[in-house]
């Protein structure tokens, strides 16, 4: 793997970023016009002023609201065609981590609607190293990875972050954007790591079936015949590696050949308890005349945020349903993928076993029984053996990315899986040679 630079050039923000969020201004305002006519109609509706003329009310209402609307739009079409013309003046590779950062997020919230509206801000799923995407072509691969291993380590980050978040350490060099902890860890255990790069508001099927598409290209590009594939998940990043697994044997993938083990950090396979309380405040809002038009605000999360109800994988989950009805769990049950050995990390807030806040509070975003796959229902329990099962004491959710406890348990995990390997191989060599 090429070294780090030790000096980066790199922007906080970019023209294509001030275009997108020109357009997303331009619409929440829209947004926002909608939402306050619809409560002007509904007051009017409910309690019309005595001896005055509804209908000519709700003329005046409407003649005032289609007259924002068209400045509004002739405004974001002046600002989109000044900005479009300062944006090839920039390096689009040149992005600072506190940029990427933020773009993550708002892609976690909002990604759906970037994509869908053709925003410059939407991430395109792509497999990178040291922040850059990289081109599956093999010729182009062999340059990036000159020491390339035929072990790969592929890293999927979770919502609203991206690759650059892994375990990420300060560092003294100006210009360097850290020191990524677990390239460490591959590097150590013979891997070449790269890092998976998404939109994480798309619906974790669509990702999970891209994914599944990028790792068919990645093996049958890459400069060596790829004997063993590891994926490290945390968060979201595990449930579009299950859907990848799934979509990917449908199709007959090769890469799953070679895909040994996976690593969960902190996954909600049954989903997490934030998400369905955000869809009892959509359901609240809507049960009176007067706060339905505010439920609109809680429909703005993402489709991947909803999908995080009970942890969708396939597209029927969730085709034909409205996400923001208040329904029962009734998605399909995904097994494990055969013959991998998967392993699954939770963190929870309390210090130590026994506490209450290990099974209420979990680690601040997912309960401990759905980071280890845990159900009361026995067909939606994922039988990952007791020793392949760890909890973080004392961590939260991010905190599964900078714990050393944490980077030194899946270390160890690794380590001896590649010490039965090896001790296989030797039986193998020894018995042919007798």
């Amino acid at each position: 793997m090429k070294p780090l630079p030790k000096r980066i050039k790199t922007t906080h923000i970019h023209p294509s970023d001030i275009q997108g969020l020109n357009r997303l201004v331009i619409d929440a305002i829209t947004g926002l016009t909608g939402l306050v006519e619809t409560v002007h109609y509904t007051v009017l509706r409910l309690q019309p002023p005595p001896e005055t003329s509804t209908l000519s009310i709700a003329g005046g209402i409407k003649l005032i609201y289609r007259s924002i609307w068209q400045v509004t739009k002739v405004v974001g079409d002046i600002l989109d065609t000044l900005i479009e013309q300062l944006v090839p003046l920039v390096d689009p590779d040149g992005s600072s981590f506190a940029r990427e950062a933020v773009v993550a997020a708002l892609n976690g919230v909002l990604g759906d609607y970037l994509e869908e509206s053709g925003s410059p801000l939407a991430i395109p799923m792509t497999l990178r190293q040291q922040g850059r995407p990289l081109a599956l072509q093999r010729t182009l691969l062999s340059e990036a990875f000159p020491q390339a291993s035929n072990k790969v380590m592929v890293l999927a980050h979770g919502l609203c972050m991206n690759d650059l978040q892994w375990g990420r350490e300060t560092s003294e060099t100006p210009g360097v954007e850290g020191v990524v902890r677990y390239v460490r860890l591959a590097q150590a255990l013979g891997y070449t790591p790269v890092f998976l790069h998404y939109n994480s508001g798309r619906h974790i099927s669509t990702n999970g079936r891209e994914f599944a598409s990028l790792l068919e290209t990645l093996t049958q590009e890459w400069p060596l015949p790829i004997t063993e594939l590891v994926i490290i998940a945390h968060s979201m990043g595990g449930l579009i590696t299950r859907s990848a697994c799934y979509y990917g044997a449908q199709a007959d993938g090769h890469w799953l050949k070679p895909l040994k083990t996976i690593v969960f950090l902190g996954t909600p396979h049954h989903g997490s308890p934030l998400e369905r309380g955000g869809n009892w405040v959509d359901m609240t809002l809507g049960a009176t005349p007067y706060t339905a038009p505010f439920a609109r605000l809680g429909k703005i999360r993402s489709a991947g945020i909803t999908d995080l109800r009970y942890g969708y994988l396939l597209d029927e989950d969730w085709q034909g349903q409205d996400r923001f009805q208040r329904m029962a769990d009734r998605r399909r049950t995904v097994p494990l993928p055969q013959g991998v050995r998967c392993y699954a990390v939770a963190a929870t807030t309390a210090k130590e076993p026994g506490n209450i806040g290990e099974r209420l509070l979990g680690d601040g975003l997912v309960p401990v029984n759905s980071a280890l796959g845990r159900h009361k229902i026995a067909e939606l329990q994922l039988p990952i053996p007791l020793p392949q099962q760890w909890i973080a004491y004392g961590t939260s959710h991010f905190g599964l990315l900078s714990q050393p406890a944490v980077y030194e348990k899946v270390e160890g995990w690794l380590a001896a899986r590649n010490d039965r390997d090896l001790c296989r191989t030797s039986r193998r060599r020894s018995l042919f040679s007798n």
